[in-house]
């Protein structure tokens, strides 16, 4: 199989996924944006693809030619741990197939409760949860694929996104909507301890970089991330910005509230407890290693909230 020098695919066209085939374009390199229904909005210059990485044969047809594959796939909330697993098995199979390069978007699920100790590439991974279970062990296969010289993978963690497009996160559409409206903003938990948010713009950063270095293949490494404030601090921010208070309820427990439904929140229950203990990711390793650096929170909200403001012009 020859694969084209510069073909970067990208597989699921949700915000990561489309915020990274426009990174990669700037970038200058040739993008394919890979989902089920291969249509909807895309970057300028990114061309759109219809696939099925659900089957093996489905996932080699989508990457097809590429150097670098990355995995931005998501499926609905209360089916992953049965459908995440039959993703990696298909897109591994594939990769290692047509000889290309694997970059994995990941997340802070397989470290578990953590008891408010800083999260870094060496926290060991000590989820107990379905979620968090299953996540670790699609991390160790991703990473005895790497080693067996099977597969070139390398995975970068985020933690919760927040940023422009950004719609289903605890900092986007529970909170921004009813930040520029007056109507209620929604904070899970206690929103007095530390979280660390990453802005989707620097989770495209960090997987591009990663999809452009080789040398850091064979590990996890977590995407340039700003340092984390207490989700109060974040929201009397938007207060400045938006020149009113916000109208801020709690929840204390995982039910329905802004874009999220009680069949996602039962799903959600079990990592209810990234609310009740502070959530604070370090990504110093991979800012030294490469140079990328976080996108300031500051700017993040600024850029966000006139986001939002479009989006519910359109509406």
């Amino acid at each position: 199989m020859t694969n084209t020098p510069d073909l970067h695919v990208v597989l699921g066209a949700g915000p990561a996924g489309s915020t990274l085939a426009g990174e990669l374009i700037r970038r200058g390199h040739e993008v394919h944006l890979v989902d089920r229904t291969g249509a909807g909005p895309a970057p300028e210059g990114v061309t759109r693809v219809k696939g099925d990485v659900g089957t093996v044969d489905g996932a080699r047809a989508a990457i097809k030619g590429a150097a670098v594959v990355y995995h931005c796939v998501n499926v609905a909330y209360h089916l992953q741990v049965e459908v995440m697993p039959v993703i990696q098995d298909a897109v591994v199979a594939a990769v290692e197939a047509e000889g290309a390069r694997l970059v994995v978007l990941d997340t802070l699920y397989p470290y578990g409760e953590t008891h408010g100790a800083v999260m870094t590439e060496d926290t060991s991974w000590g989820a107990t949860t379905a979620k968090g279970r299953m996540r670790a062990a699609l991390d160790e296969k991703y990473l005895t694929a790497h080693r067996e010289g099977r597969a070139r993978v390398v995975m970068g963690r985020s933690a919760d996104f927040v940023g422009p497009h950004v719609l289903n996160s605890t900092l986007g559409g529970a909170v921004f909507p009813g930040a520029l409206t007056g109507t209620e903003v929604y904070g899970l938990g206690d929103i007095d301890l530390p979280h660390s948010y990453t802005d989707i713009r620097a989770v495209a950063a960090g997987l591009a970089t990663l999809g452009e270095h080789p040398d850091g293949d064979g590990r996890v490494w977590h995407l340039p991330t700003a340092p984390a404030l207490t989700t109060r601090e974040v929201f009397r921010l938007i207060e400045k910005k938006v020149g009113r208070p916000l109208n801020v309820v709690t929840k204390s427990e995982p039910e329905a509230f802004g874009p999220f439904d009680q069949v996602f929140m039962d799903s959600y229950a079990e990592l209810f407890y990234q609310h009740s203990e502070p959530q604070v990711m370090d990504s110093s390793a991979m800012q030294e290693a490469f140079g990328v650096k976080p996108i300031p929170l500051d700017t993040t909200l600024d850029d966000t909230i006139a986001w939002y403001r479009g989006f519910l012009a359109r509406r």
